[in-house]
């Protein structure tokens, strides 16, 4: 969708006084779901209103937050957007934008780390290639069984070979592990 004409700048969206937004890299009309995916995907656009030529990228954003907000499932919890709006005014509004800022670049570097360790860990863990093997299975199951759902055009798994009995020490630590990993999933979500 978008493309950029000169490596290295930012495509530039105008937007209209009947509120349309036209994207002059691509010579066609946007919409703020199109910009959002264009964020989703890092590419660098600038947002300058046609009539004055301000830049209004801040204000884009902060109404494509507003928007997802308010039609998909909430991120910022209540509490967080009091504190923010408190901000506003105080002493320490300066010094936000920079510690928002170097907080964001820390939750993305902490993010990639917990994936490739969660990645390591299945690669290297038979328990949790049994996890992820099961849930495949469940998913193909669902495929198959669930109303609604399309037969899925893949073979069934091939039968494999019933496994030792499991002793009350290995179910104990398997959902030990089960529970780790649950824990770590839901902190990536939360």
């Amino acid at each position: 969708m978008a493309k950029r004409a000169r490596e290295g700048e930012p495509i530039v969206i105008k937007k209209y006084a009947n509120r349309r937004l036209y994207n002059t890299d691509t010579s066609s009309y946007i919409t703020l779901d199109d910009l959002a995916k264009m964020t989703r995907e890092n590419v660098d656009f600038s947002v300058i209103d046609a009539k004055s030529g301000d830049d209004i990228t801040h204000t884009i954003l902060t109404q494509i937050i507003v928007e997802q907000e308010s039609t998909g499932e909430q991120m910022l919890p209540v509490s967080f957007l009091r504190d923010l709006i408190s901000m506003y005014g105080n002493s320490m509004q300066g010094m936000m934008p920079s510690y928002l800022e170097a907080s964001m670049a820390s939750f993305r570097k902490n993010r990639e780390q917990l994936q490739e360790a969660f990645q390591k860990g299945v690669e290297a863990n038979p328990m949790a290639r049994m996890v992820e093997t099961n849930l495949k299975l469940m998913q193909n199951a669902a495929e198959v069984f669930m109303p609604g759902n399309k037969p899925s055009s893949r073979q069934p798994p091939a039968a494999k070979p019933a496994a030792e009995p499991v002793s009350r020490d290995e179910l104990a630590q398997m959902r030990e592990q089960m529970a780790a990993m649950q824990k770590k999933l839901d902190e990536l979500d939360g």
